[in-house]
């Protein structure tokens, strides 16, 4: 048997792919060595609540030709991310806003929050900031820095402000009116019945293997004299070359999830971010408020970075120095691979939103003509 697809992973870049090419009249064949489709967008029904099981996703874009191809796909909701903060007992608006400026200061208008802020940079005098701390410092003053990105920033990195470059927070969005969307984007929802049903319609005719690792799925191939013409691969590239160059660097992410049949309603919002270091979770995710669920329980996720190590599932890609130019040299392994394409977060090594996925995997698939 050939086929002319080899897919590595189920993801959501894996997915388009996959579905376009079959679009075209290729035989695919997906595989996945996790036990589910979906990769980190997998959601999950409990107590009647698509659960997110890897973290909050928020659809969001304003690509319309990304909006147009997932609307085939998915009808969506009106859902508008609009997180909150917890800094010890003290509640803030997400993003920085005028929401935020007013209970931090008690202030009213826009040019005495500026001037607040203006007046606290002035008095850092950073003009060349060397880490993170003094970035953050020179962009949005002491208040907004202690209170809302210090102790979140460190739990994400797993080290201190001081010890991390300044380039990680290149701007920070202050924004002076009293508006609590996030995002700036001109779409934005949940997907009606969750992710991994969009996931399902993409794969919708395709062959798919759950539970299967790469190299040991090409073993089985060989003794069966199963062939591919091309491989798409969207796990970690050093994992693909053996780590022979070294192994890059991720942040990692740990998840509780706990369920509360008897209570309706846990924190009024889908999104509270924590931002104090010491406490351990930067974020609980209350998954019934992405689809304004009214059922009688609920579902809370504690989110938990992490530090990584091979075998554990990466997340975050460390985009330092050292990495980048790690990487630099297995994308110069990759040029050389006959017939193999490496695409996603994992595969190109980078931070993908879900919009920019999908825009990258139509791209190849586009290319593969």
């Amino acid at each position: 048997m050939h086929y002319d697809y080899l897919i590595v992973g189920a993801g959501l870049f894996g997915s388009v792919f996959a579905c376009e090419m079959k679009k075209r009249g290729k035989s695919c064949v997906v595989i996945d060595k996790r036990n589910h489709i979906a990769g980190n967008i997998y959601t999950e029904e409990t107590l009647g609540i698509h659960v997110h099981k890897y973290g909050a996703h928020i659809f969001h874009t304003s690509d319309r030709r990304v909006w147009e191809y997932i609307n085939q796909y998915a009808e969506f909701n009106r859902f508008v991310n609009s997180p909150v903060a917890v800094y010890k007992d003290e509640l803030y608006n997400l993003p920085f806003n005028m929401n935020t400026f007013s209970r931090m200061w008690g202030v009213r208008t826009p040019s005495e929050a500026k001037k607040i802020i203006e007046g606290q940079i002035s008095e850092v005098g950073v003009a060349e900031p060397k880490n993170l701390e003094e970035q953050a410092l020179s962009l949005a003053g002491k208040d907004v820095y202690e209170k809302l990105i210090k102790g979140y920033t460190e739990k994400q990195w797993g080290r201190s402000c001081k010890e991390l470059p300044a380039f990680i927070i290149r701007r920070i969005p202050l924004r002076f009116t009293y508006d609590n969307n996030y995002f700036n984007d001109l779409y934005q929802g949940i997907p009606l019945g969750g992710y991994t049903a969009v996931v399902e319609k993409l794969l919708d005719g395709i062959e798919v293997h759950t539970n299967t690792a790469y190299k040991d799925f090409l073993e089985k191939c060989m003794g069966k004299g199963i062939t591919f013409g091309r491989v798409l691969y969207t796990g970690m590239i050093d994992e693909y070359f053996d780590y022979r160059l070294g192994t890059l660097e991720y942040r990692s992410l740990k998840f509780e999830e706990e369920q509360l049949p008897d209570c309706s309603n846990y924190q009024g919002n889908a999104v509270v971010n924590y931002t104090e270091r010491e406490i351990p979770y930067t974020r609980i995710i209350e998954h019934k408020h992405f689809e304004f669920g009214i059922q009688p329980g609920t579902v809370i996720t504690r989110e938990f970075p992490s530090s990584w190590k091979p075998g554990d599932e990466p997340y975050y890609p460390v985009n330092d120095e050292r990495n980048e130019k790690l990487f630099q040299e297995y994308e110069k392994l990759a040029r050389k691979e006959k017939n193999v394409l490496f695409g996603g977060r994992l595969g190109q090594y980078k931070y993908y939103d879900m919009d920019k996925v999908i825009a990258a995997a139509l791209d190849m698939a586009e290319a593969e003509k």
